[in-house]
């Protein structure tokens, strides 16, 4: 069953401009399904991959027949799996300026250095766009759509009967514990759903670390990744990671660089205008994907039943403005006080497993003080309302209210 998902708007909207689209993201997140999906809609379009080892030689030895094969009797040109070509962009380049009113859209590798050197002829020819396992809002759209348009109606600053609220957690529980992976979205059960995580654990991922870094001892990447998952939404101790893996810490952070090239973890940097008194220069280490984290700890439990609910939470906020493409930084004083995440520099989040009254903690209250942000947002499971610091408002919101774009908008 083909889920929807947001970005397949926005591929479409650009389909009559000139430049090549390029889709990058990790493994599994759907990207060929999406460009097959557009490519069956479209007439006059063609969907190749170049996991097709004589497509692929003959656009690398005789470009002339490809273009009169592939290119010429087409309007819409698919490309799946590009990166696989040699000197891809080069040629994809001598295609773009000789054949005219042609439009080609091409997937890239899961590791996006490797996309980015296939087409790196292409620069002001290019438009690129990520996709990564579903979001919560996709998700949710997919599950219950008749309560996800009642929440759409309702807005993301209204309270939501108990009742409501208790069928959007079991959701946000599910979604939390499993991941957006779309295979995993579509499972039938909770086993299956582990299986296919396990599976995008040591097939893909595991397998991608090892073949782009000539690594035999995948095990060397996996204590890695463990390690990382116990040290999440903390600051990064490189010195903990050099102890913890038997790695030195030259080749720790070069298997972290990987691991965000290849959409894993994502190190979030700090916001500071104090080099005295802020944190400036340690990141926060987050996973994409929160059921590939649960995967890695094998840990699947409820979540009323695990010490780690607040980060899960947290990671979950912080992974959905990843996938708005929202800049996200952290705030932290060198005395200990902080701030979750500061977007685009202008909003301040805080995300709580639970509140038991409209508070906000000392460190929120003198963050806004200082620096004034536009809104701050306190994610929570219970409570929905407003209240006014100095300036600024500060709205205290559902976790499942992030599928709301313009909260952060304002």
């Amino acid at each position: 069953m083909y889920i929807s998902r947001d970005l397949e708007g926005l591929i479409r909207r650009y389909l009559k401009a000139p430049e090549v689209i390029a889709l990058v993201g990790p493994r599994q997140a759907g990207k060929t399904t999406l460009l097959k999906r557009i490519h069956n809609e479209l007439k006059d379009s063609i969907f190749i991959t170049f996991e097709d080892v004589d497509i692929r030689a003959l656009f690398e030895r005789d470009m002339k027949a490809f273009i009169d094969i592939y290119i010429k009797p087409y309007r819409f040109i698919f490309i799946d799996e590009f990166h696989y070509a040699s000197e891809g962009g080069q040629a994809l380049k001598f295609i773009y300026d000789t054949v005219s009113d042609k439009k080609i859209i091409v997937s890239g590798s899961s590791v996006l250095e490797l996309t980015i050197k296939a087409v790196k002829f292409m620069v002001g020819r290019l438009l690129v766009f990520t996709l990564y396992p579903l979001s919560f809002r996709e998700f949710f759209r997919f599950k219950a759509p008749e309560l996800y348009d009642y929440c759409l109606n309702v807005g993301w600053k209204e309270r939501i009967d108990s009742a409501v609220l208790k069928s959007i957690k079991a959701l946000l529980e599910e979604f939390v514990l499993y991941g957006g992976y779309p295979r995993v979205v579509s499972a039938e059960d909770a086993e299956e759903k582990k299986l296919i995580l396990k599976n995008i654990m040591n097939i893909f991922l595991l397998r991608d670390v090892k073949d782009i870094m000539g690594i035999s001892e995948d095990y060397r990447v996996f204590n890695l990744l463990k390690a990382l998952s116990l040290q999440a939404g903390s600051l990064v101790s490189y010195n903990e990671l050099t102890v913890t893996t038997e790695q030195s810490a030259a080749t720790v952070k070069k298997y972290i660089n990987l691991l965000e090239k290849t959409y894993v973890v994502k190190l979030i940097r700090p916001f500071f205008q104090n080099k005295r008194t802020e944190i400036v220069k340690n990141p926060r280490v987050y996973f994409l994907d929160t059921g590939l984290r649960n995967a890695i700890v094998g840990d699947f439990r409820g979540l009323d039943s695990r010490a780690d609910r607040g980060f899960l939470f947290e990671n979950f906020i912080l992974s959905e403005l990843l996938k708005k493409e929202r800049s996200v930084k952290f705030w932290r004083t060198k005395s200990g006080a902080e701030v979750d995440f500061v977007v685009d520099d202008r909003v301040a989040v805080e995300v709580k497993s639970a509140l038991g009254g409209y508070k906000t903690g000392k460190a929120m209250y003198n963050f806004i003080e200082k620096y004034h942000p536009r809104r701050a947002f306190i994610f929570n499971d219970s409570l929905s309302g407003t209240r006014q610091i100095d300036s600024t408002p500060v709205y205290f919101v559902y976790h499942s209210s992030v599928i709301f774009d313009e909260m952060f908008e304002a």
